[in-house]
C-alpha cells in the first residue's frame, strides 16, 4: 500500500479538526468519550507511527497482513484492544491535544511524512504487544482507524470527514477481508446485498 493513502487520510483528519467549533469539544462523541477523547484516540493512528518507525526494524516481522494484526490483537494477553484500555488512551490523548489541536497533530503529521519518506518498501515495524508487521500493512490498519474515527467525528459535530475516496476504498476493502477471515464474510456479503441484516452489535473488531 502506498503511504500517500495514509497522509491523504490523516491530512483530512487534521483539516476535520480544524472545523470542530469550541464548544463543540467537551460533547459526546463515541460511547464514553467526548468528542476531544475521540480525536484524541483516532491521533494515535499518527503518533503510533512515528512511535514505531522511530525505533529500531525486527528483521522479520510475526504478522504478515493487516488482517492478521486485528486477530492478533483481539487475542493478545493483556488485549490491547480492551475497552477500558482503549478508553483510557483516548481520554489521555485528547488531554495531549491541548489548546490546539491542529497544530499538535500536524507537528506529528510532518515527522511522520519525513519519516516514512525516507523508509523502504521491506521495512518492518515492532507494534503494541511486540509484535512485528510489515509497515505497508501497519499502515493499512493506520487508514482503516483514521476513515472510521474521523467519520465518528463528523457524526458527533456535524462536520463533513473530507475523506478521499481512496481512503475509503482501504478501509472498507480491510473491514470485509477481517470479516472474511473470522469466518462472517458469507454474513456480511448476504447484508451487503441487501438479503438479510446484520446482527445487532456486529463488528469486524
Amino acid at each position: 500500500m502506498n503511504s500517500a493513502i495514509f497522509i491523504r487520510a490523516a491530512e483530512a483528519y487534521v483539516a476535520l479538526l480544524g472545523q470542530i467549533r469550541p464548544e463543540q469539544w467537551d460533547r459526546p462523541g463515541l460511547g464514553a468519550w467526548t468528542v476531544r477523547s475521540l480525536a484524541g484516540h483516532t491521533a494515535r493512528a499518527i503518533i503510533t507511527v512515528e512511535n514505531y518507525v522511530s525505533i529500531e526494524a525486527p528483521s522479520t516481522a510475526t504478522l504478515p497482513t493487516a488482517e492478521a494484526y486485528y486477530a492478533a490483537i483481539a487475542t493478545t494477553s493483556p488485549n490491547p484492544a480492551d475497552a477500558a484500555a482503549v478508553e483510557a488512551r483516548g481520554v489521555t490523548a485528547g488531554e495531549w491535544l491541548g489548546s490546539d489541536p491542529v497544530a499538535r497533530v500536524a507537528d506529528v503529521l510532518a515527522r511522520v511524512r519525513e519519516l516514512l519518506a525516507s523508509e523502504t518498501e521491506d521495512r518492518i515495524v515492532t507494534v503494541i504487544g511486540g509484535l512485528s508487521i510489515p509497515l505497508t500493512e501497519y499502515l493499512r490498519t493506520r487508514v482503516f482507524e483514521l476513515v472510521v474515527h474521523s467519520i465518528d467525528l463528523s457524526r458527533a459535530t456535524g462536520l463533513p470527514s473530507g475523506l478521499t475516496r481512496d481512503a475509503l476504498d482501504s478501509a472498507a476493502a480491510l473491514a470485509s477481508a477481517i470479516a472474511v477471515s473470522r469466518g462472517d464474510g458469507e454474513e456480511l456479503l448476504l447484508a451487503l446485498t441487501g438479503r438479510t441484516r446484520l446482527p445487532e452489535r456486529f463488528s469486524v473488531v
